[in-house]
């Protein structure tokens, strides 16, 4: 156990400690990271929305991209909900969520920009530049985010494998 703690890097971690913090809340910072997110998402879906509800003349291609806004800021509505109203730690399982949905969001828009934009022009290329580094800094934190449920869930093994000794010991 001690060995895989180092390697790892992490503290050693108690059988108390670690039901003290299953049991624990979402801290203050997390909540109102996630009430943002919930109010900001929120916002944006309702503002894309009435503009698509209200202007029905705009071209196809900016009802489209209206309509998609708005079911992108519905999914960080969601997401947000989901985290807020479980009210526990989630470990690193909500940040593999937030990244997956980073990846394919920040995917359509550069596909959506690729597809729909007008080719050549200065605006076009500017879309596929923000595309392209919102793509790899999503991609990114999926990568960390993967790497840190590994190292938890591998940290977890080895607290229940102490605990399953523990408990024999007794």
């Amino acid at each position: 156990m001690r060995e895989r703690a180092e390697e790892l890097d992490a503290p050693r971690v108690s059988a108390a400690d670690m039901r003290r913090a299953l049991a624990t809340e979402l801290s203050l910072g997390v909540r109102i990271g996630h009430t943002l997110l919930l109010l900001t998402s929120l916002s944006v879906a309702t503002v894309t929305a009435l503009l698509l509800a209200t202007e029905p003349v705009l071209p196809p291609r900016t009802q489209v991209a209206l309509g998609v806004s708005t079911a992108i800021g519905l999914s960080w509505t969601g997401f947000a909900l989901w985290v807020l109203t479980k009210r526990r730690v989630l470990f690193a399982s909500h940040r593999i969520v937030a990244a997956r949905m980073a990846v394919a969001f920040s995917a359509l828009f550069t596909v959506g920009a690729l597809l729909v934009g007008p080719w050549g022009e200065p605006g076009w290329y500017g879309a596929v530049g923000v595309g392209l580094v919102m793509l790899g800094a999503a991609i990114g934190l999926l990568l960390a985010a993967r790497r840190r449920f590994q190292e938890l869930s591998a940290l977890r093994v080895d607290l229940e494998r102490e605990l399953g000794r523990q408990g024999g010991s007794r």
